[in-house]
């Protein structure tokens, strides 16, 4: 079964807009990684400052090779030679599960 990798991004009030930004605009980028089957942006409503962003991977494998490719690209902030960009969150926590049990909607 898959994998799901959780970070928890620990962002202020006035970063949130930042990161939100800032992921729009790498849309795209994580989507054509061999192994790759889900991307979620995660928004708090309340008690917390923690937004959370889930992917969902085919194997742990698939998910360190795009950890040390695309990922580390799209992370270079304005590109190669461009300053780098002060980061959104002010800390991060990586949580990693294994899908054990998954269900959908039913067609009906």
């Amino acid at each position: 079964m898959s994998i799901v990798k959780i970070n928890a991004l620990t962002v202020p009030a006035e970063q949130r807009e930042t990161l939100e930004q800032r992921f729009s605009s790498r849309a795209g980028m994580v989507e054509n990684s061999d192994g790759f089957e889900w991307f979620e942006l995660l928004r708090p409503l309340e008690g917390t400052d923690q937004y959370l962003v889930y992917t969902r991977w085919r194997s742990e494998e698939d998910f360190q090779a795009w950890m040390s490719g695309t990922m580390r690209a799209a992370h270079q902030g304005g590109g190669e030679g461009a300053p780098q960009q002060k980061p959104a969150a002010t800390g991060s926590t990586l949580w990693s599960f294994e899908v054990v049990q998954q269900a959908a909607p039913k067609d009906k």
